[in-house]
């Protein structure tokens, strides 16, 4: 059945979006080789995957880093978090979204009573939701599935970027096998209705793949929830797998869906006009605690 948006929490269908209350290859082929002169240290860095995003109220969570041939340096988060529909808008091929520039601002520590800590801004530079009604797509598991939106770093806020996975290290590329059934995957999230960062890193194991391809069914330890929309998944080996984007009520409760990186990264290197866009590799190797 197709997912179901949330705003304010409701329980409406068998899959929900999420948003924060409020408005609404080959496995290495195409990272980006991190220089430790340009990225921040990753002890200082203040925009990473996992960093708060803020899109016309809307809180989501980033996954990874992404650059491209003109040196932009871009965060990754879900499509429908700059979409503009309702509970029932669920499919990126026919609901509305914010417009391309639309401001976003980097936070952290931002819970239900306080903003946080604004750490840097951006501005919406792709969404697949976008891209794909402006091509026409018709495909249902690509306008179900596709939920994957890049920010683009203002310039003066690039040197506080590091693209490691905060706790978890890498990623190593991007998957290209997938996450085959029982096989572990790991995230990292920072919703605002979260008080605190000791549930944010969750590791898991992988259900299996769905939507044809372009989605992977997961269960961690601590489901996604609210405001962790848009943050990035690993696979076993530390690559980056994908973007969190449904929470399932039934038959699967409690698991998430994740949107296959891989095939997103695909459609956005066609449709984004961004030259050369790939992914970056983590300036620490992916390294899971014992």
């Amino acid at each position: 059945m197709r997912p179901t948006r949330i705003s304010a929490l409701p329980v409406a269908a068998l899959l929900l979006l999420f948003t924060l209350a409020g408005p609404t290859a080959t496995a290495t082929a195409g990272a980006g080789t991190p220089s430790a002169a340009r990225w921040a240290p990753r002890a200082s860095a203040t925009i990473t995957p996992g960093v708060q995003m803020f899109t016309a109220g809307a809180q989501c969570t980033g996954n990874f880093v992404f650059t491209d041939d003109a040196g932009h340096v871009y965060v990754g988060y879900a499509a429908h978090c700059a979409g503009k529909g309702g509970q029932t808008d669920t499919d990126g091929c026919t609901t509305a979204s914010h417009p391309i520039g639309t401001a976003v601002r980097f936070a952290t520590g931002a819970t239900l009573a306080t903003s946080g800590t604004t750490v840097g801004h951006g501005r919406l530079a792709y969404s697949s939701w976008r891209a794909m009604r402006r091509v026409g797509t018709t495909r249902a598991n690509a306008c179900a599935y596709n939920d994957l939106a890049l920010v683009r770093v203002d310039a003066d806020d690039r040197r506080r970027v590091n693209p490691t996975v905060p706790f978890w290290g890498g990623p190593e590329g991007v998957s290209s096998g997938g996450a085959p059934a029982t096989s572990q995957v790991y995230s990292w999230g920072q919703s605002s209705i979260r008080p605190t960062s000791a549930l944010s890193p969750k590791a898991g194991v992988s259900l299996g793949g769905t939507g044809g391809g372009w989605s992977w069914n997961v269960y961690t330890a601590s489901p996604g929830i609210p405001g962790d929309s848009g943050s990035g998944f690993l696979d076993a080996d530390g690559r980056a797998l994908g973007v969190l984007s449904t929470v399932a009520i039934a038959p699967l409760a409690g698991s998430n869906g994740v949107g296959d990186l891989a095939r997103e990264l695909a459609f956005a290197r066609a449709h984004s006009g961004i030259a050369g866009l790939r992914l970056v590799r983590g300036t620490a190797p992916f390294a899971p605690p014992a």
